[in-house]
């Protein structure tokens, strides 16, 4: 059943890969006028430290607010293109070397794959303004759920490695509720993680779970972004080219790092960008590369 699972991920990644390049090449003379070393940086950092558990999406979209590297409007279909691929190879990695039972695993990624397919539809049509006061009030509740961990207000979770019964019909709802949410641009790491330890399971567990919710649910999403053309293209591809090393040294090499002032940090940037978000959301008129 594993095999089934890793097979048809790597499916659906060269599915997205085809029709994320083809749109690249097809528009490669009219590329968007970013700095092709700030997006490749920012890949590079962001997926590095996605590996570890922080997540990328708040991370990335605070580094392409500061460094004015795209539009808010299409700052959604650019995290989840963008993302794509990095978070596949960390799903590879993490499904394979921690133990969960399938189930499970296999009721949540369908669960937040068919989330993300509804949700994107949506969110690729929505103006700069709404996806603005969208995103600025998730990021401000991604920066609450990731000081209430700190807190310790989450329960710490379990040993469990499944779930059945009425927990398992929670955790299916739940995750495709965060599927939906992840296609505007809210990171699923913090709340997946927090219903995994709410639910009793063991903290181990939430790593395969929820980078494979995201790898699977990511391509479905972001060839809808790239069909309807919402995301940056430059940014995009740059992000996904750091990303992807990113990836790799923190697996392979680095594998973990001191990190609780780290996370405080990014709480404080995440913090900081919602309100930026909501605050260019209340300008009366609409402003390209803030």
């Amino acid at each position: 059943m594993l095999t089934i699972i890793l097979g048809v991920l790597g499916i659906f990644g060269l599915w997205f890969a085809f029709v994320f390049i083809s749109d690249f090449m097809k528009n490669k003379s009219n590329l968007e006028t970013n700095s092709w070393s700030k997006v490749t940086g920012i890949g590079f950092l962001t997926n590095f430290f996605d590996t570890l558990g922080i997540g990328s999406f708040a991370p990335t979209t605070a580094l392409l607010k500061f460094f004015k590297q795209t539009q808010d409007r299409v700052i959604p279909g650019t995290l989840n293109v963008s993302c794509t691929i990095p978070v596949i190879l960390e799903a590879f990695i993490f499904i394979t070397v921690i133990q969960v039972d399938i189930i499970t695993l296999v009721s949540m990624l369908a669960a937040a794959t068919i989330g993300a397919w509804v949700g994107a539809g949506i969110i690729s049509k929505l103006p700069e303004k709404k996806i603005q006061i969208t995103m600025g009030i998730a990021l401000f509740v991604t920066a609450f759920l990731m000081f209430a961990g700190k807190m310790n207000w989450f329960p710490s979770g379990g040993d469990a490695i499944g779930l059945e019964g009425s927990k398992l019909i929670i955790a299916v709802v739940a995750n495709f509720i965060l599927g939906a949410l992840m296609t505007a641009g809210i990171g699923l790491y913090a709340p997946c993680m927090a219903l995994i330890y709410f639910l009793g399971m063991s903290p181990r567990v939430a790593f395969p779970i929820m980078m494979g919710s995201c790898a699977f649910l990511m391509p479905v999403a972001s060839v809808k972004f790239v069909k309807e053309g919402a995301y940056d293209r430059k940014a995009s591809m740059g992000i996904t080219l750091g990303g992807i090393v990113g990836v790799i040294i923190a697996a392979y090499i680095v594998k973990s790092l001191p990190l609780e002032i780290l996370k405080w940090l990014v709480i404080g940037v995440i913090l900081y960008t919602s309100i930026t978000m909501l605050r260019s959301a209340m300008k009366p008129k609409q402003v390209s590369y803030e």
